[in-house]
């Protein structure tokens, strides 16, 4: 008798192979899908009013810098109770507590679509009612926090603003701590912001007006200028959107920078003209301070003078 194949011959499989292969390419699969989830970047929002970020997943590191109230941020890796983030405007990196963060679930991010508003004021009160009587405000944001709008205060709720938070909470905020469309600064103008935040405390790593470190507090005031510079004071001095002046050639607006030599520089100040700059520094008093660039130790610190690079003629 002949027995007929069930399959043809170059198809008739092997049940237990073809049933393991199918586990184990199923195994894989799931695995792949779970380092991805770990690892794949995604849109995050601060939900803090400061997220510090630092070098290593533990609060025993060094805080390298910090992301504000309402940034969008990247998620790169997720480690439990800590996340390692990178901010998209100088794709600075860092571990920060996953709880300052809450995933975007759709659309380009918060606060990047619709109306918005941006705190104008050094810092910022939100209330869960439009009155600031009734009950402690609900949280305090820095300067540049961005939030959504969802409607203008009307009746005696006039002058308020009614707001949707990171963590999709409604609040409300007062129409004289933002403004909807920031535009550009002038030097002078930026010289002028600059000074609102004389006598603020430095804090190493700091970005925010709850404290800023020297190269956080350069890199805010050319942001408000409409430049997207690097983080930390060496990237900044060899920023290709700046270029190199003389000491002699100086310039209201110019960046300064000082170390023991062009290629160690650690610190970084605005000139504001007449001799004087402006620094976040800890000499004397770790404060937002003047100086006079004529006086010890600056004078013999300074290695590098920059301006903002023109824009080229089209």
């Amino acid at each position: 008798m002949t027995i007929k194949r069930r399959f043809p011959a170059w198809q008739a499989p092997d049940l237990q192979t073809h049933a393991g292969t199918s586990i184990a390419a199923l195994v894989l699969v799931l695995v792949s899908c779970l380092l991805s989830f770990a690892t794949v970047s995604r849109t995050q929002v601060v939900v803090v009013p400061v997220a510090d970020m630092y070098s290593a997943p533990s609060e025993k590191s060094d805080v390298v810098s910090q992301a504000i109230y309402g940034s969008n941020v990247r998620l790169l890796v997720s480690r439990g109770e800590w996340s390692r983030i990178e901010t998209p405007e100088d794709h600075y990196k860092g571990w920060t507590r996953s709880r300052y963060l809450r995933i975007v679930q759709s659309g380009s991010g918060y606060a990047t679509s619709g109306r918005t508003v941006q705190v104008e004021s050094l810092f910022a009160n939100i209330y869960h009612e439009a009155d600031v009587t009734k009950h402690k405000p609900v949280i305090t944001i820095p300067f540049e926090s961005r939030l959504e709008v969802l409607a203008d205060g009307t009746g005696p709720n006039q002058g308020w603003l009614h707001v949707r938070l990171p963590d999709l909470r409604s609040e409300w905020i007062q129409e004289g701590d933002v403004i909807s469309d920031p535009k550009p600064l002038t030097v002078d103008e930026s010289i002028a912001l600059a000074k609102r935040f004389l006598g603020l405390p430095y804090l190493w790593g700091g970005r925010s007006s709850f404290g800023f470190d020297c190269s956080g507090f350069t890199q805010m005031l050319m942001r408000a200028r409409g430049f997207k510079m690097p983080r930390d004071a060496d990237q900044q001095a060899a920023w290709n959107g700046l270029i190199a002046v003389d000491r002699k050639d100086l310039q209201p607006g110019d960046l300064l920078f000082f170390g023991s030599r062009p290629k160690n520089i650690t610190h970084t100040a605005m000139y504001i003209g007449d001799g004087n700059f402006i620094q976040a520094a800890t000499n004397g008093s770790p404060v937002v301070q003047l100086s006079r660039l004529d006086d010890e130790p600056w004078t013999r610190i300074l290695v590098a003078c920059r301006r903002v690079r023109a824009p080229s003629a089209s």
